[in-house]
């Protein structure tokens, strides 16, 4: 298949292109810099240069592929009703220019972000296979930058590794390279109007991932009171303190997904997430 996929150049773009790939698919990759351009040319995918704002693009690079992945996404906090709207529109650009092919469009779920799963589901009764991965909102591996990272940051300026109440509000997680393999057989044979969950571990309790973070930095694990998660977590105070585990059997059952990657607490033991 020659599969576009916008997003290419990213910290989970990076291993769906070389997943891809090594299963024989030819793939475009969407970027808009240079330094994405070259990565994914060494890899062995085209580059198509340019942003999601650009629907014109996404409409043609769709219509001459064979399936799209769409992991692209603007994470900009202070404008996140832009960033959803600019989501919706690139779907919408790429599902019409998907209509009546049958061919996949794999979308990815966002917070908030009901408007771009329904326009994607829409485009089920005008002839395209489209699907949802909704993934753990811990990615972890190298190179990630998300909410892991983020804990370990505010446990470093702070000097002490934090958990909300008792700790035991659960954190799903999927390796980033488990995650490629899910996308690539959701490109490949997803039915459409999936709905597939990104998971491996389904429930950490966060007390287990302050722990870990606390030994590695030599720093006390302590707990705090709910009122005093905004104060300390910021905008991740709310989320810290959500219970959110979730399974995946289903997924696995529809796609035969297997996750064979390391957990993310023992992601976490390797130490690559303490040297950066």
């Amino acid at each position: 298949m020659r599969i576009f996929v916008t997003g290419a150049a990213g910290y989970i773009g990076t291993a769906v292109v070389r997943e891809l790939i090594g299963a024989g698919h030819q793939v475009v990759g969407l970027t808009r810099s240079e330094s994405g351009a070259q990565v994914l040319e060494n890899m062995g995918a085209e580059v198509a240069h340019g942003v999601l704002e650009d629907l014109d693009l996404l409409r043609s690079r769709a219509a001459t592929s064979d399936g799209v992945i769409h992991l692209a996404f603007n994470h900009d906090f202070t404008n996140f009703a832009a960033s959803l709207a600019t989501d919706l529109r690139a779907i919408e650009a790429m599902g019409e220019a998907l209509a009546g092919s049958n061919k996949p469009l794999i979308i990815t779920a966002h917070a908030n972000g009901k408007a771009s799963e329904d326009a994607a589901l829409s485009f089920i009764e005008k002839g395209v296979r489209a699907s949802i991965v909704s993934l753990a909102p811990s990615v972890h591996g190298e190179g990630d930058k998300g909410f892991v990272p983020q804990l370990i940051r505010i446990a470093q300026e702070r000097g002490s590794s934090a958990y909300i109440g008792d700790g035991t509000n659960r954190w799903p997680a999927i390796h980033r390279l488990d995650a490629a393999v899910l996308f690539r057989l959701a490109v490949e044979s997803a039915p459409a109007g999936s709905r597939l969950d990104g998971v491996d571990d389904e429930g950490i309790p966060f007390r287990d991932i302050a722990g870990v973070i606390g030994r590695d930095l030599g720093v006390p694990v302590v707990s705090i009171p709910r009122e005093e998660a905004q104060a300390i977590f910021g905008f991740l105070g709310m989320v810290a303190s959500l219970d959110l585990a979730r399974s995946s059997e289903e997924t696995k059952g529809l796609l035969g997904w297997k996750p064979v990657q390391q957990g993310l607490l023992a992601d976490l033991e390797q130490g690559h997430y303490f040297r950066t």
